[in-house]
């Protein structure tokens, strides 16, 4: 049986349902297709800072994207809170960073996007035991809990008719005449107008597997990040803190998640005795209190590297129904909301907010 979808999104994570959001606001029916189980993948196994790691560092592009989703999430949050009754935990506990020898930079960067920074309070330097270089704190920066964002925006799609089909694995893509007819899996196959790729770092090779022919090939690349969790109470840690290239997170309940790894390591997501004991040294170090807590999870996750960590978002150029948003790397979450805001713009052909030249697909 041919199923008819206008928009077919292929990747159930953070950016696949994002972008399911975006387009069933205006209209479309939207069906999203995953390989495995939705929202599982890196979108699930991030920390949550709603911030790229040093954005001064990075591309402009990069930060585009993050202060366009900033101005999105409160609103989205108690959306999908008021919606489905499942909290995002959305919450602006700020963050310190503990090492900033670009200080200058840093500063320059804040004030030319009106981040607020200041002196970093004394309570909660006394907690920590590190050698700070200039350190910076961000009252405002704001953090999501990865599962409970994803269940939140599942229940929501689901209530408002998008289909999510699970363990979907594509056995076939048919093109013919610059558009992309039909795709097939085991249990079904369909026929959609349009058709979203947002697999993350499966993208590049779903992509080259699927249209061998097609002139563009991604520069994506799976990188795999560990993560442990400890069981801490509430008040341990009441802020994000970020200490060279390592982080810890607090989490409503008092857990504190410190991370993570960047591993060139394939598409393997085994988690490693040495990370482990790695991030736990780290972080036991960093805020001492911490030793009093067990390490309840240690997990892995693939995130979707590019060049400069700018992902790719637009259309295709060799077929006028196939659009592409993937590559975030580390950003996933915080530029999600821009990034799908940004694809649906051009997929209906609406004004961007932002300019979409960065992450065009003309490789």
């Amino acid at each position: 049986m041919t199923q008819d979808t206008d928009i077919l999104i292929i990747g159930g994570g953070i950016s696949g349902f994002l972008a399911a959001r975006e387009l069933h606001l205006a209209g479309r029916q939207v069906t999203i297709l995953d390989k495995s189980n939705a929202g599982q993948e890196a979108s699930w196994a991030g920390g949550g800072i709603l911030l790229p790691i040093y954005p001064w560092r990075q591309d402009a592009a990069i930060s585009d994207l993050v202060l366009d989703s900033l101005k999105r999430y409160p609103n989205l949050s108690r959306e999908l809170h008021a919606a489905t009754g499942i909290d995002p935990e959305w919450l602006p506990c700020g963050m310190l960073i503990c090492k900033n020898p670009d200080y200058d930079l840093a500063i320059q960067w804040c004030e030319s996007r009106q981040i607020k920074y200041q002196a970093p309070p004394t309570d909660i330097l006394k907690k920590l035991q590190t050698e700070c270089d200039q350190p910076l704190w961000l009252p405002e920066i704001a953090q999501a809990r990865n599962p409970r964002l994803l269940k939140s925006l599942r229940a929501y799609l689901l209530q408002n008719g998008v289909q999510i089909i699970e363990q979907a694995e594509i056995t076939a893509v048919e093109h013919q005449q610059r558009r992309i007819t039909q795709i097939k899996t085991q249990q079904q196959r369909f026929s959609p107008t349009q058709v979203i790729v947002c697999a993350g770092a499966w993208t590049a090779d779903l992509l080259k597997h699927w249209l061998p022919d097609s002139t563009l090939q991604l520069p994506i690349q799976p990188v795999r990040g560990q993560m442990v969790l400890f069981d801490a109470l509430p008040e341990t840690l009441n802020t994000m803190i970020l200490d060279g290239d390592h982080y810890l997170i607090p989490r409503k309940d008092g857990k504190i998640l410190a991370g993570s790894t960047v591993e060139q390591a394939g598409f393997n997501k085994v988690t490693t005795r040495e990370a482990k004991e790695h991030i736990y040294h780290f972080a036991t170090h960093l805020l001492p209190a911490l030793k009093n807590y067990p390490v309840c999870e240690h997990w892995a996750g693939l995130r979707p590297g590019t060049p400069k960590g700018v992902p790719f978002i637009g259309l295709h150029p060799d077929f006028d129904n196939l659009s592409i948003n993937a590559g975030h790397f580390r950003n996933g979450l915080v530029m999600g909301p821009a990034s799908a805001a940004l694809l649906a713009d051009l997929i209906l052909q609406r004004p961007t907010t932002i300019n979409p030249s960065p992450y065009a697909l003309t490789l």
